[in-house]
């Protein structure tokens, strides 16, 4: 055997041998206890989801899965632990949303996160309500539209999410409406103020205004979402009442750092649509509006890139450049 066929012999079986390897370590993982960031806090839609799929996958995986709240600095806080930690045991659970705007919304970030966060796979679309007070006299998208255009600057919208903000703009630039906007820094004081009719327009997760729904001091038009939601199925989707520039699908999943291996990367995504498929997860998050829906992660990684490209196209709309 000539030395050149022997050295490639040699790389093919070392090569051979690294993959059992991989595969070994994924089948082990994990090794120790796994914890969930949540860049958001208790009672939200991501803390909810992440304690129920971290209870199941704890007993898949025969580890604790803690969830760790880290909100503030709009998941710049929770996100910065999660990158820091440099831990495949140690995984963010979120929106995309949470951080896909950020470029365009602060002037420096402490992690890149098409570098540093690897989509894994996601588990349930958060339904979102276009949510108007009672007292508004509108009862559908195109009465609040044809309101706005015959009284330009009249009413006013709460900016909640850096998403909302981008898509929300972007609607009323496209429709060549004119509201004022008011920013607050969490969607409960947002709702608060539109129960009392000082504002006019909010977009939020039904899991917060359908409380308020049945008070009788808030009323939705509409929700962004792809597909209606199961609580409230009277309601239109934004595409069905003729505005579809205004949807978007907020999917919540499970992110890993760029030191995870594919091997476990797709573990995890396994173990994740084990858990997806479970009826009580079903009957559980269904209540506080959300629809379950697995995405496995070829399909995840290829919808947080439509997100930003969505974000970036809406930014170039409104003039708004990264870091401004």
């Amino acid at each position: 055997m000539n030395r050149r066929r022997f050295v490639g012999l040699a790389a093919t079986s070392l090569f051979g041998i690294a993959v059992q390897i991989s595969r070994v370590w994924a089948q082990a993982w994990p090794q120790r206890p796994v914890k969930f960031i949540v860049p958001l806090g208790a009672g939200s839609a991501a803390d909810i989801t992440a304690r129920l799929v971290a209870d199941r996958l704890s007993s898949i995986w025969h580890q604790p899965v803690v969830v760790e709240n880290r909100p503030g600095g709009d998941a710049i806080v929770g996100i910065s632990s999660f990158v820091s930690a440099h831990d495949d045991h140690v995984l963010l659970f979120t929106a995309s949303a949470s951080f896909t705007p950020q470029p365009y919304v602060h002037q420096a970030l402490p992690y890149d996160a098409q570098r540093d966060l690897m989509p894994i796979a996601g588990i349930s679309d958060v339904s979102v309500g276009i949510a108007v007070p009672q007292s508004l006299n509108v009862g559908s998208l195109p009465e609040l539209v044809d309101m706005v255009r015959k009284e330009p600057g009249k009413l006013n919208w709460g900016a909640i999410t850096s998403l909302d903000d981008f898509v929300f703009s972007g609607f009323l630039k496209n429709q060549s409406l004119s509201m004022s906007r008011v920013p607050y820094r969490d969607p409960v004081s947002a709702l608060n103020d539109l129960s009392e009719a000082r504002i006019d327009v909010a977009l939020a997760a039904l899991a917060l205004s359908l409380p308020r729904v049945q008070t009788g001091k808030v009323k939705l038009l509409a929700v962004v979402n792809r597909q209606r939601s199961p609580v409230a199925s009277e309601l239109p989707t934004v595409a069905e009442a003729g505005y579809p520039t205004l949807g978007y699908d907020p999917i919540l999943g499970l992110f890993g750092p760029s030191v995870m291996t594919a091997e476990v990367q797709q573990k995890i995504s396994a173990d994740l649509q084990t858990v997806a498929s479970d009826g009580s997860i079903r009957e559980r998050l269904t209540p506080t509006g959300q629809i379950v829906d697995f995405v496995a992660t070829d399909k995840f990684v290829a919808s947080v890139h439509a997100e930003r490209e969505k974000i970036t196209s809406l930014a170039k709309m409104l003039d708004i450049h990264p870091g401004q």
